[in-house]
């Protein structure tokens, strides 16, 4: 057992938070969330209950933690994919490398994804939301969106979770691959148009290009930009 006179140093706690996130994360993947108690976490990584409390406060702290842990896991494969010329090619890397976190590591994303929680956006997330902002903005630049870069995001991101949880729903002997392609190509067709340049197409379609200008729009005060934003953004999702 740790000796808890040892644990004040900054270094030492997160040596520790390391060695409990990373048993938690085994024991998840081997037992289930049932078996993620505070009691069999502490035995796992060989600390006191206290240790676990100290660092997490509580049971909810530490699936909070572990989530995030497995999420900075994906986040960092997805970081080191290589750009692509078309970012419609990298919506559907995005979707793939999602999926097959998501198969592979079934109880911890479960963790991530199916236990939606009215909590702030960790570090990570945030991390991961801009990865696939900059994505639908040169998308959004080019012409090729078809609504709002924020309905974009909240479409890809609920169609690719409830996607994955409905395969794990499934006997892997019916999770065939085709299946995935076919509910990505759906919702990126619904989303992008062809690469081939366009035409804005009316008054949404121009929305969302000129919305998509406006983080780089000179000569305009805090406020004006912000009304401005807010009409495209009305628009844009042709309200």
């Amino acid at each position: 057992m740790t000796d808890p006179r040892s644990e004040d140093a900054p270094d030492v706690q997160e040596a520790l938070r390391r060695r409990i996130l990373s048993a938690a994360a085994d024991l998840l993947n081997r037992e289930g969330r049932d078996a993620l108690t505070t009691r069999t976490v502490a035995a796992a990584a060989g600390v006191q209950a206290p240790t676990l409390y100290r660092l997490f406060g509580d049971k909810r702290g530490l699936l909070d933690a572990v989530a995030q842990h497995g999420f900075t896991a994906y986040l960092r494969d997805k970081e080191r994919a290589a750009p692509r010329a078309d970012p419609a090619d990298g919506l559907r890397d995005g979707w793939d490398l999602q999926v097959a976190f998501g198969l592979a590591h079934p109880a911890i994303y479960v963790l991530m994804a199916g236990d939606p929680q009215p909590r702030g956006v960790s570090p990570a997330e945030a991390a991961g939301r801009e990865h696939l902002r900059r994505k639908l903005r040169a998308l959004a630049l080019a012409g090729r969106l078809r609504v709002s870069e924020e309905r974009a995001a909240l479409l890809l991101h609920a169609g690719c979770r409830g996607w994955i949880l409905t395969l794990l729903s499934l006997p892997e002997a019916e999770r065939a691959p085709e299946l995935s392609i076919l509910a990505r190509e759906g919702v990126i067709a619904s989303l992008v148009t062809d690469a081939a340049p366009i035409t804005v197409s009316g008054p949404a379609g121009a929305a969302v290009q000129l919305r998509a200008h406006l983080p780089d729009a000179d000569g305009l005060s805090p406020g004006e930009r912000a009304l401005l934003g807010e009409l495209l953004d009305r628009l844009a999702a042709g309200d």
